[in-house]
C-alpha cells in the first residue's frame, strides 16, 4: 500500500507541470504520475495509515552514520516498452531499492556512475533523519576521491 502513497505524492509534487508538459518527461516518469494520478482518496488514506517508520531502519542508524545502497536493480537502462508494460507499481523494478527509504522517510542521495560496460549506472548513500549535511560531505567526499561523475556512457 505504501507504492501508492509515493505515486500519489509523487504526482502531487509534479502537478505544476504534469500532465501540461508530459512531453518533457522521460519515458518511466508519466507511468507512474498517471498511475499516482488515478489513486482514489480511499487508497491513498489506507496507505497512510499503515506508513510507519520501520523500527529496523531506526535501530540500524543507531551504528552507523551512512549506508550504501544500488538506486537501479541494473546498469542497463529499461526500454520505454518495458516501462509502459507496466502497469503496477509493485512490478516497477526501479522502485526496489529507492521506494523502502522513501516510505521511511529516510533523507539520500543519488551518484552517478557508469559500470565498466560503460553503462549508466547510480547508486544512493542513506542517512539518518534530519542529517542531510552528512549526506552531502560523504556525496562531495566521494566526488573528489573519483572520476565516476564524470565518465560517460557509450552512445
Amino acid at each position: 500500500m505504501t507504492g501508492f502513497r509515493f505515486v500519489a505524492s509523487s504526482a502531487v509534487a509534479h502537478e505544476a507541470t504534469y500532465p501540461s508538459r508530459k512531453d518533457e518527461y522521460g519515458p518511466g516518469s508519466p507511468g507512474l504520475l498517471d498511475l499516482g494520478l488515478a489513486q482514489s482518496g480511499t487508497t491513498i488514506r489506507k496507505s497512510c495509515c499503515g506508513a510507519k517508520r520501520p523500527r529496523a531502519v531506526r535501530l540500524l542508524f543507531e551504528s552507523v552514520d551512512l549506508i550504501a545502497v544500488p538506486a537501479q536493480p541494473s546498469p542497463r537502462r529499461p526500454s520505454p516498452r518495458w516501462l509502459r508494460s507496466r502497469r503496477r507499481l509493485a512490478d516497477c523494478r526501479l522502485l526496489r531499492f529507492t521506494c523502502p527509504f522513501d516510505m521511511t522517510g529516510s533523507p539520500t542521495i543519488t551518484l552517478p556512475a557508469v559500470s565498466p560496460e560503460r553503462r549508466p549506472v547510480a547508486f544512493q548513500f542513506v542517512g539518518r533523519h534530519f542529517d542531510e549535511a552528512a549526506l552531502v560531505r560523504a556525496g562531495d567526499a566521494f566526488q573528489r576521491v573519483t572520476d565516476w561523475h564524470t565518465r560517460h556512457p557509450a552512445l
